[in-house]
This record gives structure tokens, C-alpha cells and sequence, in this order.
């Protein structure tokens, strides 16, 4: 088999148009990775400098009223990485900087796309697009005309008789295609790598390993049915419409009909409709009790008793202080009510479109695409989530002192020290190891396995029952 391998290369390269089609491919992706990279390196130094600017700002705004702090708030802003430059993921339109304050949990904004004027279907071009879209292409053409080529030129026969097996000849040809496209993938890889201002860490080798292997199963998939097609219809052209002909399902139409489908089994509310039951449970309490007014009764009942006075004007502490956190407290509440909902429908949302990769191997290839790059919906929520908890924490921070740093209550003009806000850390956000994350991704993996293995098992069982002189 590596003869066949090798006399099919040499094939190839004694091609000029083919040789020309390399060195264009080549050329192209490595522009498309290179520029990417540095496309990513200066948003991500955007990224540090604007979090430098808004830490400056923290230290040198002086002594303030640490409620004022709340509202000037901070920011959280989502690292980029070398593989986000491969797979941007929902990153182009969900946003990486979430601004964080009192009293309001806020939206992620400010992404890629929207900011952009170059928008198309597939949104800017990144090599992920390449890889996924014009490589599998490519192997459809070079596997099919390869095969095709053997039987039109008489060449099969000749094999044969020279003891080379109809099964081996096949896989010969598929796995020739196969080798070219994993290294176009390697040399795309390695681009990425070696160009990113980032140091090579373990996980960060296993993500690309497995960026490699997912898309290596997919290309061997893509190639086997390519093979089956041809030496079942050598002869003819119907091969290569029936394997473009799906090709076309899996890339357009099943992606729309199973997103439709997810959608109607698991509609999620509007923004609006999000944003005013958020508000009304904020007010009226959560499933219509305990509104606003009966929680500060409570919270100035038990204050009151605690401390053995009988009003807030005879508190050693800041009253104020301690409403302000018993309101966030309780918008708390109401987020982790709401926003946990919410996640749990988006999270039935994402298994489903993973269990739908058993009919297309390509949303599972995307699906893993994303997830290993670090950009996909469960790395958005998790960063929304490690966000929302620092919020808490710098939001009772700054509470706490205005109830026990020194004031009265109704004292608004009282002000912290600036040693008090410097003391105060920035958020600091780490994608989530590999190994710690890899549960979320099985249904894709089994996906894959399930459809390469169906895939050369049926090259094999027909290319050993073919009567190939017959075609």
C-alpha cells in the first residue's frame, strides 16, 4: 500500500496544475493562519491594554464613596488564545468584555463581527473555514478522479495481475488523499503555533493534538465515502454528484433543519421578555413573594435588634451599606434563578445539536472544532459565570466598607481611601484545562468514531467484494 501511496504522489507532483493547486493551498492558509494570528495578537494586546487602563483608573481615582466605586464598576475581559485564531467560535458574535457593577449583571458585548463591515455567511475568513469547508472538497475531487483515473486508463487490470489486491488499490487512494490533507492540516497548525506570542503549555499541545485527530477522523471519513461512491459507480460521474450532493446536506441544509428543530424543542425567551421577568422578581420578590418592601422591613427588624437600638440613625454602622448587599444578595437570587434557566435550556440546546452529529459528521467536527479551541457556547457560559462570580465578590467588598469602613448612616459624602480600592484584585480569567472540560464533548467524539468506522468498514467489505474487471 505505501507503493500505491507513493506512485499516486508522484502522480500528482509530475501534474503541474496539481503541483500549482499546492503551492496555492499552501500559500493561502498560510496567510490565512499567519494573518489571523496577528489579527488575534493585537486584539488580545487591545484586550491587555484596556484592562491596564481601567486598573489605572481603579488606583489613582482617589479617596471615593465606595457606593460611587460600585457604579464605576470594572471590567472582564475574555483572553484570546493561539488556537482562537484557528476557530473563533461564538466569540465573533457573542463578545468578550463584560463591564461589571452594582446592582446590574450585564451582557457580554463588543464582538468581532459586529464591529466589522465584512460580514458574510461564514463570517470573516479564518482558516477553520478552510479546513472545514474547501479541504474535504478537495479530497472529494482528488478521491474520486484518482480512482477513476485507474479504471479509465486500463490500469487496474495490470495491478491486479502484478498481485496487487482490488482492497489494497482503494485504500491506497484514500489514504494518499489522506496524508496530503492531514498535512496541509499540520502545516496550518503549526503556523498558528509558532506565530502566537504564547508559551506552549501541555494543554495547550493535547488541544492540538486533538484538533488534529478530530479533524483527521473527519477527513478519513470524507474519504472513505468518497471511495465507496467511486468503486460502486467508477464509470460514471453519478459518484461525485451523490458525494457532493451530500457533502451540500451536511454543510447547509442539516445544520438548518436541526438548528430549527432545537429551537421549537427548546425555544428560549426573547430579551425582553428575559429582561422584564428578571425585574419583576427583582421588585416583587421571587414567585411573588417577599417583595422589596417587606425584605427591607426585615433586614432594618433584625439590624435593629441586633445591635439593641431602635433606629438606623442610632447604628454604630452604615445602614445603607448593609441594604445595598442585602439588595444584591437577593438580586443574586433572582440571577442564579433566571440565568441558571436560562443555561440549562441552551446546554439541551448544545446536546442536542451534539446527538445530531450522528446524522452529520460535520456539526460534530464543528462541535469539537470550537470546543477545543476554547470559543464555544459552554466556554462562553463559563466565562459569564466565573465573571458573575468576582462581581459578587468586588460588589459586597465595596458594600461591606460602606457599612464598616467608618460612616453613619446617610452619610453619602463619606469617603475610602485609595489604599482600601488598591487592595481590591482585578478579575483574572484562565480557559479551563482540556481534561477538566472533556465530559462536555463525548457525544462528539462517539460521533466521529461511530461514522469513521461505519465509513471504512463499508470501503472494505464492498472494495473486497467488487469484481472491479467488470466496470
Amino acid at each position: 500500500m505505501i507503493r500505491i501511496i507513493l506512485n499516486e504522489w508522484k502522480g500528482w507532483l509530475r501534474t503541474g496544475q496539481f503541483r500549482w493547486l499546492i503551492i496555492f493551498l499552501v500559500l493561502i492558509l498560510a496567510a490565512v493562519s499567519y494573518f489571523g494570528v496577528q489579527d488575534v495578537a493585537k486584539r488580545q494586546a487591545r484586550i491587555d491594554g484596556s484592562k491596564q487602563e481601567v486598573r489605572d483608573q481603579w488606583e489613582n481615582m482617589g479617596a471615593s464613596n465606595p457606593h460611587g466605586a460600585a457604579h464605576f464598576g470594572s471590567y472582564a475581559f475574555k483572553p484570546l488564545t493561539a488556537l482562537s485564531a484557528l476557530d473563533e467560535g461564538v466569540n465573533l458574535t457573542a463578545g468578550r468584555v463584560l463591564r461589571l457593577e452594582g446592582h446590574v449583571q450585564n451582557e457580554i458585548v463588543h464582538s468581532s463581527q459586529s464591529q466589522s463591515v465584512f460580514i458574510s455567511y461564514f463570517g470573516p475568513l479564518k482558516a477553520s473555514i478552510l479546513l472545514q469547508i474547501v479541504i474535504p472538497i478537495l479530497i472529494i475531487f482528488l478521491t474520486f478522479y484518482g480512482i477513476k483515473g485507474e479504471h479509465e486508463q486500463g490500469r487496474v487490470r495490470l495491478l491486479m495481475v502484478q498481485g496487487i489486491s482490488y482492497f489494497r488499490l482503494i485504500f491506497g487512494k484514500v489514504i494518499s488523499v489522506w496524508v496530503f490533507a492531514v498535512l496541509v492540516l499540520l502545516i496550518t497548525l503549526i503556523i498558528q503555533l509558532l506565530t502566537f506570542n504564547e508559551s506552549i503549555s501541555g494543554d495547550l499541545l493535547l488541544r492540538t493534538g486533538l484538533i488534529v485527530l478530530a479533524y483527521g477522523s473527519f477527513y478519513l471519513i470524507i474519504g472513505s465515502i468518497t471511495g465507496l461512491f467511486s468503486l460502486k459507480w467508477s464509470g460514471r460521474s453519478s459518484a461525485l454528484t451523490t458525494m457532493l450532493a451530500i457533502w451540500v446536506v451536511w454543510l447547509i441544509f442539516l445544520p438548518k433543519i436541526t438548528s430549527w428543530f432545537v429551537q421549537e424543542q427548546y425555544p428560549l425567551p426573547s430579551r425582553q421578555e428575559f429582561t422584564d421577568a428578571m425585574r419583576e422578581d427583582r421588585s416583587k420578590g421571587i414567585d411573588g413573594h417577599n417583595p422589596s418592601d417587606e425584605r427591607e422591613k426585615a433586614l432594618k427588624d433584625s439590624v435593629l435588634k441586633v445591635y439593641g437600638v431602635t433606629s438606623v440613625d442610632s447604628l454604630p454602622i452604615n445602614y445603607d451599606g448593609l441594604v445595598m448587599q442585602a439588595d444584591e444578595e437577593y438580586g443574586n437570587k433572582v440571577w442564579d434563578k433566571h440565568f441558571g434557566a436560562l443555561f440549562g435550556v441552551m446546554q439541551k440546546q448544545k446536546t442536542s445539536m451534539q446527538y445530531a452529529g450522528f446524522l452529520n459528521p460535520f456539526g460534530s467536527l464543528q462541535s469539537l472544532s470550537m470546543g477545543i479551541s476554547g470559543t464555544d457556547q459552554w466556554s462562553h457560559l463559563h466565562f459569564q459565570q466565573e465573571a458573575e462570580a468576582y462581581r459578587r465578590v468586588f460588589i459586597k467588598a465595596l458594600n461591606d466598607e460602606h457599612a464598616f469602613g467608618g460612616s453613619r448612616t446617610g452619610d453619602w459624602g463619606w469617603k475610602a481611601e485609595q489604599e482600601f480600592f488598591n487592595q481590591i484584585e482585578d478579575f483574572h480569567y484562565k480557559t479551563p484545562l482540556y481534561s477538566k472540560v472533556s465530559s462536555f464533548y463525548w457525544p462528539d467524539w462517539i460521533s466521529l468514531g461511530l461514522w469513521l468506522i461505519l465509513s471504512l468498514f463499508m470501503l472494505a467489505f464492498f472494495s473486497r467484494n467488487a469484481n472491479p474487471i467488470s466496470q
